[in-house]
């Protein structure tokens, strides 16, 4: 039996264990496919100590709300060595009420490191593409082999783009 993503992060998290800090191509990556947030809002699912929810806030302009199932991450995320956090809150986002976000819906929505846990992708994706503006830009990164990390800016799950006369901004090559 597997036991709860709780449970499973709380026991992590109190053993000192962390996931793997942002790297500078990440930070690169995200500046250049996500741009400048102008303000924003942008949802970081599974934000454990809150670096990347930071760096949307710190450094590229959006204003994040990061949520995470287990307590003990958000304290980490929101403690005091913590400068300027933006919006934390312990949420399941695969079981709780979405209605008790602080948006209605998001710009970008980030997913570092915790695809895997996820047990029902397809239901998941359906709540992500109801979060996202239209044109949003849902960005996943996750473990693909034994020996490194990738990051993939995805368009696939963005939700579609309204007809309008707006140009839509240009795919990566």
């Amino acid at each position: 039996m597997t036991a709860s993503p709780v449970a499973y992060s709380e026991r992590l998290w109190a053993s000192g264990r962390r996931y793997r800090q942002i790297t500078d191509t990440e930070t690169q990556l995200l500046a250049e496919h996500l741009g400048p947030g102008h303000g924003r809002p942008a949802l970081d699912l599974g934000c454990g100590d809150g670096a990347l929810t930071r760096h949307l806030h710190n450094h590229l302009g959006y204003r994040p709300t990061g949520i995470d199932c287990a307590p003990s991450t958000l304290a980490t995320a929101t403690g005091p060595h913590t400068d300027d956090h933006p919006h934390c809150q312990v949420m399941d986002f695969a079981t709780d009420d979405l209605s008790e976000l602080p948006d209605p819906a998001y710009a970008v929505i980030t997913f570092r490191l915790v695809f895997r846990f996820v047990t029902d992708k397809g239901a998941f994706l359906d709540q992500v593409r109801q979060l996202l503006v239209p044109g949003g830009t849902f960005w996943v990164v996750t473990e693909l082999t034994t020996d490194g990390l990738t990051t993939i800016p995805s368009r696939a799950w963005a939700s579609p783009r309204p007809e309008s006369n707006s140009s839509p901004r240009a795919d990566p090559p």
